[in-house]
């Protein structure tokens, strides 16, 4: 049976945090109270019996927690923990199972998530005609003039090629011919591309003779043609006409429609293990409806947003007012910038140093100018504000470590800045000390590896593959820490598989992509724990089982550290814990 409860933790001051902490410099293992055994009183819930992955600075392994007012006050054995249960104590027997430090999502797409929800799924899809089957279904229940939408189709995945085929997508042919009164736009699962039918395309604009706008790409067939395949920035003049479709929407269905994707994104996270997730882009609109939510306890979820799609001007004059670092028991953090320099590189979005293997008349895309990012990180600098920008190839990995390097020297500045590139995952090996000399932090997702392996060398050659992509223990090597992620809605929010994906890099054919750069075990826990709450400024309230911490918990069926790698896939979370309450159970 699975639940999810969306009840508002219990809020506690920030003077009772900070007496907290300091008990937990004095007794890291023992309880909060004045001497070890003897607690102030009983705890509210206590989780005993398990093998408990504390993530402390010595990684220390545990038998039992316990949690008051939402953050932890004994963490030990099941003999020192004992002392906390009392006769209104909720009792948890973890019977040998696994508990650790809840999940951090360190980048996905919160409002995305809950979206994908709402729209056709294709990312089981086998193939074209599979795709094309599913929108005549939606089409067959949809009035005329009703938009279909849909996410994550990506053709390297297919079993077949679609027929005909250009540059190894389809054409909207067969599209077309099922929804010939429904406009129809479909998201690629790296969310840099889409692909549109005839009507969509009409209603975005484009003809036959249409130029795409700066950082898009139309791709035509051999006769000039559209495909109704929109890169990158190509796929917003046919999301604005969607947009404008929804202008007619009173006040009410578009509050109840917000509130209706928070909460499925929260379900969906929850379920798997995800007590924070730090969201990779949201305008001031956004996070406005966000803090109202928040405000009213209706946030299951702790939000580390990050800003975006917002001009360097109006940054500048609004930042001030959305400037709100964590204080402890918070679920909605606001203190970084997003910003995007390429697309990826299943699309041929990624900016390369040399051209595509695959594309030799292409090195990539850019989507956002130097200039205009320089821009932002002088704003962030003047209003303490971390910058998170996407870089996926090694030209764009190079040309952000620059801009970093030119406003840090430029600001004279030694501030703990922990400016971070998002996804990181083509650099150049003589980039990778940049990271570490600058104290940038490397965002990267462990499973996009895996789920990319299979055509990675079909877009760089395997030599440039095996020495620039997912350098993991390079990184590591260098001093870099990592944190983990799964870009979701791109990949499925799952941090298991993202940690299998870490710590094995075996692909869905058995196959290990370059093992030489695996994390171990350990180093994969904590990039999705400790680092990633250290990569948004809140190591001091999350990402360890310490006293003084908030109760934030994952409680998974076996020994993630310890079983043997053919088990890892079949891990599955049993129960996830925010604040000490029980928010998701399996």
């Amino acid at each position: 049976m699975t639940s999810v409860v969306y009840n508002s933790c219990v809020r506690v001051r920030w003077e009772m945090c900070a007496a907290l902490v300091a008990v937990a410099a004095v007794l890291p293992l023992a309880g909060c109270a004045g001497n070890a055994g003897e607690p102030a009183g009983p705890a509210d819930l206590v989780l005993r019996g398990g093998v408990v992955a504390t993530v402390d600075a010595d990684d220390t392994m545990a038998e039992a927690v316990a949690i008051s007012g939402g953050w932890i006050v004994a963490v030990g054995s099941d003999e020192e923990v004992a002392a906390y249960i009392g006769a209104e104590t909720e009792l948890i027997e973890l019977d040998g199972r696994f508990a650790a430090p809840g999940f951090i999502e360190g980048h996905g797409h919160y409002m995305s998530l809950g979206n994908s929800k709402t729209i056709l799924d294709l990312n089981g899809a086998a193939n074209w005609d599979a795709i094309v089957a599913m929108v005549a279904e939606a089409v067959a229940d949809a009035e005329p003039g009703e938009w279909i939408r849909g996410r994550g189709w990506h053709q390297e995945k297919w079993d077949r090629p679609p027929d005909p085929v250009v540059e190894g997508n389809p054409t909207h042919a067969t599209l077309t011919a099922v929804s010939p009164e429904n406009p129809v736009l479909l998201g690629h699962a790296s969310g840099h591309a889409s692909f549109a039918n005839a009507l969509a395309m009409e209603l975005g604009g484009y003809t036959r003779d249409s130029e795409p706008p700066p950082g898009g790409e139309l791709v035509r067939d051999e006769n000039g043609e559209l495909t109704g395949l929109l890169r990158e920035t190509a796929d917003g003049p046919v999301a604005g006409a969607f947009a404008d479709s929804q202008l007619g929407r009173t006040a009410e269905e578009i509050d109840a429609q917000f509130r209706r994707e928070v909460m499925l994104a929260a379900e969906e996270a929850l379920s798997k293990g995800v007590t924070s997730f730090q969201d990779a882009g949201a305008g001031f609109g956004t996070i406005d409806r966000l803090k109202e939510m928040e405000a009213e306890g209706a946030l299951p979820v702790r939000l580390y947003i990050m800003v975006r799609r917002q001009s360097n001007e109006e940054m500048d004059a609004r930042l001030p007012d959305y400037y709100m670092p964590s204080e402890g028991d918070d679920y909605l953090t606001v203190r970084s910038i997003k910003r995007q320099i390429d697309g990826a590189l299943g699309s041929h979005g990624a900016w390369l140093l040399e051209p595509y293997e695959d594309m030799p008349e292409s090195a990539g895309l850019v989507l956002e100018t130097v200039e205009d990012i320089t821009g932002t990180a002088h704003v962030a600098i003047k209003h303490g504000f971390q910058v998170n920008t996407h870089a996926i190839g090694d030209r764009a990995n190079r040309e952000v470590l620059d801009i970093y390097e030119a406003v840090f020297d430029s600001a004279g500045g030694d501030d703990d800045l922990r400016w971070r590139i998002e996804h990181a995952q083509h650099v150049h090996p003589d980039d990778i000390p940049r990271f570490a000399e600058l104290g940038v932090l490397a965002s990267m997702q462990g499973v996009h590896a895996t789920s990319d392996a299979p055509w990675i060398p079909l877009r760089l050659g395997d030599d440039r593959a095996r020495e620039r992509t997912y350098l993991w223990r390079a990184f590591m090597d260098a001093g870099v820490p990592i944190n983990n992620g799964t870009d979701v809605p791109v990949e499925d929010i799952a941090p298991l598989a993202s940690f299998h994906s870490s710590v094995t890099r075996q692909t869905v054919d058995g196959s290990i992509f370059y093992p030489e750069q695996n994390m171990t075990r350990v180093e994969a826990l904590r990039s999705y724990t400790i680092n990633n709450a250290y990569a948004a400024f809140e190591e001091a309230y999350k990402g360890s089982l310490e006293v003084g911490k908030l109760g934030d918990v994952v409680v998974i069926d076996r020994d993630i550290l310890t079983v043997p790698d053919a088990e890892l896939a079949d891990a599955r979370v049993e129960m996830t814990i925010v604040g000490g309450v029980v928010r998701y159970a399996r």
